[in-house]
């Protein structure tokens, strides 16, 4: 439980930044600073693009790093630093204006980068740890609560300490203040988890592995990536990442402007995504243990699809109380709770399906490369979620919804326009995202006999 707890905590600075970059960063550079919010997206973009590139080089370099502290903590203890520093210039711009296109581009890129450099190695040991099918599930289940308790925890202050209310949401001095405690968060989870596991996994790497080069390091990336179950896994992933992407980027956008909530809502709001990790955290295990993982996140896709429409839908034809009211907000939380729950548990399926490959390409190869698939799954992850943001940046572009857009007071059709397209768009990314996760080659049954084999070609080689 020590070691669940403190390799989970780690995952604090992943929420953090999530959370900061999908809910409230667009928001803050288009609405506060006044940016052209396609401009932000693009720019947050083309950022997640060039990090994704550089997330399978510092996976390779992770693999290959050869010291007694083991192959990933001394990225853990090098990155989260520079990070904090990063993370509050990126809300701090010099003398609080809006940076140039250029200027926005290069911080976002930095602080994903260095990001990248804490949570690859940190997810990468987990394969490492443990091959068992359903303890990485449970290590899963751990870094997942994690997360979103430290973005959750981000939101909360945000709503009520740092930016309370929906006109604050819209002043720039709370922001500063949000950007220096989530990066003290951050170098804290990173640096905590670090040194509570350092006794489990600081020795030599039982095998030194050969010398880093850039020819060599994209071959075995290239020779990674094209392995089945994960090519299966990448598209299924980066229609479910760029759904995440666009619902948690226009989540302010909606709440504020269509469902016109309230402080008090805005104080519920987090608590009900708490509610949802929590209820995640109980019923995945059973799920996969029943259905298995691909199954699991095949149906999880399609009901979370259902939930997160159904309020939509009621509004657009007249089946819904009066916007702003508490039972208008009661009941679309009450929907929300029950999306964002399934659309966890089809996250997690997939995160944890990644641990699988890892021994059908040691199998094919005789080589382990966790760094390189949990890259390579970043890779997916960032370039899908860029692309959710700029989905969104575009969609509220497209509506024409200006800059300084009052609650209670936008034009119906510009609401419309962003219901039905970010409607339409989430319904074909839920439905790809089925289609591919479900059918994920690698069950539990073949994960378990490839790990006996595994294991007894070890045992043969030591007698020998």
């Amino acid at each position: 439980m020590r070691l669940k707890l403190i390799h989970g905590f780690g995952a604090v600075a992943f929420g953090v930044k999530d959370s900061g970059f999908s809910f409230f960063l667009l928001l803050f550079y288009n609405q506060v600073l006044g940016m052209d919010a396609g401009l932000v997206s693009l720019a947050l973009l083309i950022a997640l693009v060039a990090d994704a590139i550089i997330d399978p080089i510092l996976g390779n370099l992770s693999d290959r790093t050869y010291t007694r502290w083991g192959r990933r903590l001394p990225w853990l203890y090098a990155a989260p630093i520079p990070l904090a520093f990063a993370w509050v210039y990126l809300w701090s711009p010099p003398g609080g204006e809006a940076p140039s296109f250029l200027g926005l581009l290069g911080i976002a890129v930095t602080v994903r980068v260095l990001l990248s450099a804490c949570e690859v190695p940190s997810v990468s040991l987990l394969p490492e740890i443990t091959s068992d099918y359903d303890e990485r599930t449970t290590l899963f289940r751990y870094r997942y609560l994690s997360g979103w308790l430290g973005g959750i925890l981000m939101m909360v202050l945000a709503y009520t300490v740092f930016m309370p209310g929906a006109d604050g949401l819209l002043k720039q001095d709370g922001y500063v203040w949000f950007g220096i405690f989530g990066a003290l968060l951050m170098a804290v989870s990173v640096l905590g988890s670090a040194l509570g596991q350092h006794a489990i996994v600081a020795h030599l790497p039982t095998v030194k592995p050969p010398p880093f080069s850039l020819k060599v390091a994209f071959s075995e990336i290239f020779e990674a990536f094209s392995e089945k179950a994960f090519l299966i896994f990448a598209v299924g992933g980066l229609a479910a990442y760029v759904s995440q992407g666009m619902t948690f980027s226009i989540t302010n956008y909606v709440n504020v402007f269509v469902w016109q909530f309230d402080q008090n809502a805005l104080m519920i709001y987090p608590a009900v995504l708490f509610l949802s990790v929590v209820l995640m955290f109980v019923i995945v295990s059973p799920m996969h243990k029943k259905l298995g993982k691909p199954k699991s996140a095949a149906i999880s896709s399609i009901t979370a699809l259902v939930f997160l429409l159904a309020p939509y839908l009621l509004l657009m034809t007249g089946f819904w109380p009066t916007v702003g009211s508490n039972l208008s907000t009661g009941i679309y939380l009450a929907f929300l709770l029950l999306a964002n729950t399934m659309g966890i548990v089809m996250m997690i399926s997939g995160s944890s399906m990644i641990a699988e490959i890892v021994e059908a390409y040691l199998e094919r190869t005789g080589r382990r490369a966790e760094g390189a698939f949990y890259s390579g799954n970043w890779l997916v992850q960032k370039c899908a979620t860029g692309l959710g943001i700029f989905m969104t940046g575009q969609i509220i572009a497209y509506s024409q919804l200006p800059n300084d857009a009052t609650p209670g007071e936008v034009p119906p059709d510009v609401l419309a326009d962003i219901i039905l397209l970010y409607g339409g768009i989430s319904t074909v990314l839920a439905l790809v995202a089925a289609f591919w996760l479900g059918r994920f080659p690698i069950t539990r049954e073949q994960h378990e006999a490839r790990v006996a084999a595994l294991s007894a070609q070890t045992s043969q080689s030591d007698t020998n």
